[in-house]
């Protein structure tokens, strides 16, 4: 076995709170927050993200700097982040060797929309492109079996490709 955890110890892990979801469903509903706070220099924004401040900015080619992080850059490294958790957890759990490897993802996005140069040009990733290159000795068959498991349980995968009901609000402070 490779990466990750044995199958067992996956499944002692899930197994409670897998009862407990099918005993209580609403217990299995978490509401995930995510902060940020107006930077006071340029056009930025701190997010806060448990491990590190990451300090938020424009693309350089919406006239950013290049010294913060760009947000589509954050969304694209959150999909290869929860791809590649969520590849090793389903590896684990189908009991596939995989030694390690590369989960890349690249993103299309037309500037023109976001700065209202283009009417017609859509604002946000016009496509994404998520690629898996795996040291493993698996046969192809469970090569899709796994890269399918992924992509049907990997959180961000699935909320960028399903477009959630999305509401926003405002209050002065």
């Amino acid at each position: 076995m490779g990466y990750g955890m044995k199958a067992e110890e996956l499944r002692a892990l899930q197994a409670p709170l897998k009862e407990r979801y099918r005993d209580d469903p609403l217990t299995g509903v978490v509401t995930m927050h995510a902060e940020g706070e107006l930077g006071i220099e340029g056009v930025t924004c701190r997010v806060e993200t448990g491990r590190a401040l990451v300090e938020a900015g424009l693309h350089e080619a919406a006239g950013g700097n290049g010294l913060t992080a760009c947000s589509g850059d954050m969304l694209l490294e959150a999909l290869v982040a929860c791809a590649g958790v969520t590849l090793s957890a389903v590896a684990s759990a189908l009991e596939i060797s995989v030694r390690g490897g590369k989960v890349r993802a690249e993103g299309d996005l037309d500037f023109r929309g976001t700065l209202a140069v283009d009417r017609e040009a859509p604002v946000g990733f016009r496509d994404i492109r998520l690629d898996f290159e795996l040291d493993s000795d698996a046969t192809d068959d469970e090569l899709t079996k796994l890269i399918s498991l992924t992509e049907r349980f990997c959180v961000v995968y699935q909320t960028i490709k399903s477009t959630p009901r999305i509401s926003v609000a405002s209050r002065a402070a």
